[in-house]
């Protein structure tokens, strides 16, 4: 039995957008997903970080759930923001009935437990989004709120957040994320969403009591990170 993570899965059997387009690490992805996934038991547990799915809505989704379903075990998932298919929990549950994919799970103002771990998160904000124009305080105050009611959720339990966004990397940090993470004793932090040359901006390592690191799949080479036993 394990815990794994992994992010930015980025898939597109059911859209026009493969990733192998950006070439380098990206070439040939999915046969390095299936490979890199195929490490991954019955017994585990997954959490994918957001950006699954290149989809516009669930049904164009389809495709690619029914490649996440087949990964072994638990699959607990988070927003990132590409995920365009993202819908209600209620519909999120009835799609994955209708289409007979088991054992997917939303972390959205909940969390979920293994062993003596609690497994919290939400999507987190990117401050960078106010320089482009599209900062939304009241939506970064709805991910603040959700990232709290996550983490109230696990209780007394050793505390795992994972997030989408960088709380913090090279030149950049989210004060009220990072706040919450240390008023909640919270003893690891994994995100996603950096690429590319984006990728060396990536601060990993211990910062006020929270070790942190990165996920997103071109950085682990496309195979999952096994975080617990």
């Amino acid at each position: 039995m394990a815990l794994y993570a992994i992010g930015d899965l980025h898939l597109a059997l059911g859209a026009d957008k493969p990733m192998d387009i950006f070439g380098g690490r990206w070439e040939g992805y999915m046969d390095k997903l299936r490979e890199g996934l195929s490490v991954i038991g019955p017994e585990d547990t997954t959490v994918l970080l957001g950006d699954l799915s290149w989809a516009l809505g669930i049904e164009q989704a389809r495709e690619d759930f029914a490649f996440i379903s087949r990964i072994p075990g638990r699959k607990i998932i988070l927003k990132g923001n590409h995920d365009y298919w993202w819908t209600t929990a209620a519909k999120f549950y009835k799609f994955c009935e209708q289409n007979e994919f088991a054992d997917m799970f939303i972390l959205n103002n909940n969390c979920y437990f293994y062993g003596d771990i609690a497994i919290c998160g939400t999507r987190g904000w990117f401050y960078e989004e106010e320089k482009q124009g599209t900062h939304d305080e009241k939506v970064f105050r709805r991910e603040l709120g959700r990232l709290e009611a996550s983490l109230k959720a696990a209780g007394d339990r050793e505390k795992y957040c994972f997030l989408h966004y960088p709380p913090r990397y090279r030149g950049y940090e989210c004060p009220e994320i990072l706040s919450l993470l240390k008023a909640y004793g919270v003893t690891r932090c994994y995100y996603g969403h950096l690429h590319a040359d984006s990728l060396k901006l990536a601060i990993q390592g211990s910062f006020e009591g929270t070790q942190f690191g990165l996920l997103s799949a071109d950085y682990v080479n496309f195979r999952p990170e096994r975080i617990a036993d």
